[in-house]
């Protein structure tokens, strides 16, 4: 029951061993919420909902905490260039997030906090490290704070590099900065930034930089030592660096673990604006259900890259109906009889196997229509007992997860006006051909049969009545 993960700051597997024993600290770098999220940030948010799911079936009781960066550089130009109130800006596109989230079936985090709600733990993290000598205001007149990368002889742990080979932070390049590679802790007030983007600090006023944000909410929430920490492979550098630096060297011990999701390409190109190939959440949520939107960016390994292309949530439809259809044969079939719910809801020995293996859900998926295959076999058998059994692994297999189709928010999110005026008038054919069988009228019967066929929906007769799926 030893849950591995590969540890990206050692570029190894490590045995998850919690700070407290029964459980686990997550910290989740959270969206900077300056546009609308993307199929790239569902996925991020998705992996860490499936670690977290997993790990709360291992019986760990896991705090969960994803923060929302609401105050940023291209926040306020966002606002600027559309006459809107910064905030209300960063408000609309949280709003955003929350909702494609909600419709992924993503678990909402223990806590969600923003970063201008922690401006008072960010300037006490600034204020000891110039203290012990790892940050400097900035000798000109503009209030910023740098981290002194200098004065850090670990800086590049995570990423393997080494300081001299670096090339300049783009963070605040142009002012007060003793070396091009520092990093901006404190952003000291510009003219032609709004007055309310600027709070009050001892060395001016004005508003924190993006890294300081992370470390003073993950230590806020988390403690300044926690087990893992994760986020975007495209944040590693400089972000993860620099939270790194910045909280050890204020005397934090940080994250035991980093973790790093995978990013996702269109057609075998990185998702940019430039390229006019960005897939927006929304427009992406409304291709196909929910529940086969999950299924798709959920079956791939954490780690890696997914390149979308046409016709792959056609191809996660088809291999979801397949679970959808056994378990609605289950239950109809089993429904009535002796091994009614009689399936222990546990996932197999292989599927945990693959769970606790740096969760490596491609072969834990294999598993699950393992399952589904035999489970149809039993049915077809009439080996009722079988099938109770492979029902209940099924169900837990789905619900660990998050892709149990007969969970109630999966269900609720079907009862779409579509899906409902298509449901009423398939069961009024299978009524009338029920009818036309019972009169031995048996063209008729057929025709509706073969109808229904072409198109697409198939007809199963069974000892409990008709019933019928989309093929």
């Amino acid at each position: 029951m030893t849950v591995r993960l590969y540890d990206s700051r050692t570029q190894g597997l490590l045995d998850l061993i919690p700070l407290v024993e029964g459980e686990v600290g997550i910290y989740v770098c959270g969206p900077t919420v300056q546009s609308s999220p993307h199929i790239g940030h569902l996925r991020s948010a998705l992996v860490y909902d499936q670690w977290r799911r997993w790990l709360t079936y291992r019986g760990y009781a896991v705090t969960l905490v994803r923060n929302v960066t609401d105050i940023d550089d291209k926040i306020l130009s966002n606002a600027v260039a559309s006459t809107e109130e910064w905030w209300a800006l960063a408000y609309r596109y949280e709003l955003e997030f929350t909702a494609a989230y909600q419709r992924l079936g993503i678990l909402a985090p223990t806590y969600e906090p923003r970063a201008t709600a922690s401006i008072p733990q960010m300037q006490r993290l600034i204020a000891r490290l110039i203290e012990r000598g790892h940050a400097y205001v900035a000798d000109d007149e503009s209030a910023d704070v740098y981290f002194d990368v200098a004065s850090w002889p670990a800086y590049g742990e995570l990423t393997n590099q080494k300081p001299d080979d670096m090339a300049a932070s783009a963070d605040a390049a142009t002012r007060g900065k003793r070396d091009q590679r520092d990093f901006a802790l404190w952003k000291g007030h510009k003219p032609e930034e709004p007055v309310s983007s600027s709070f009050p600090s001892p060395w001016g006023d004005g508003r924190p930089g993006w890294h300081i944000e992370c470390s003073a909410m993950s230590s806020q929430y988390l403690g300044t030592r926690f087990d893992i920490h994760g986020g975007g492979l495209d944040l590693r550098f400089p972000h993860h660096e620099n939270e790194l630096a910045q909280s050890s060297a204020a005397g934090h011990a940080f994250a035991n673990a980093w973790v790093h999701n995978g990013l996702v390409n269109v057609n075998g190109q990185k998702m940019s604006k430039s390229l006019g190939n960005s897939i927006y959440a929304s427009e992406f949520l409304d291709q196909a259900r929910p529940l086969v939107v999950r299924y798709y960016l959920g079956t791939a390994h954490y780690r890696s890259t997914i390149d979308y292309h046409d016709g792959a949530l056609l191809e996660a439809e088809a291999a979801l109906e397949r679970i959808e259809v056994f378990l609605d044969r289950a239950e109809r079939r089993l429904e009535g009889t002796q091994f009614a719910g009689s399936g222990a809801q546990l996932v197999p020995t292989e599927f945990a196997e693959a769970m606790d293996d740096d969760l490596a859900i491609p072969q834990a998926v294999a598993v699950l229509h393992e399952q589904v295959r035999a489970g149809n076999a039993a049915l077809d058998a009439e080996d009722l007992r079988a099938a109770a059994a492979l029902q209940g692994q099924v169900l837990a297999m789905t619900e660990v997860l998050g892709i149990n189709p007969m969970a109630v928010e999966w269900q609720t999110a079907a009862n779409d006006p579509g899906s409902v005026a298509l449901a009423i008038l398939v069961e009024k054919l299978i009524e009338d051909r029920d009818t036309a069988r019972k009169a031995r009228d048996f063209n008729s019967a057929d025709r509706i049969r073969d109808e229904l066929a072409a198109a697409g929906i198939q007809i199963e007769d069974t000892p409990t009545g008709s019933h019928w799926s989309l093929d």
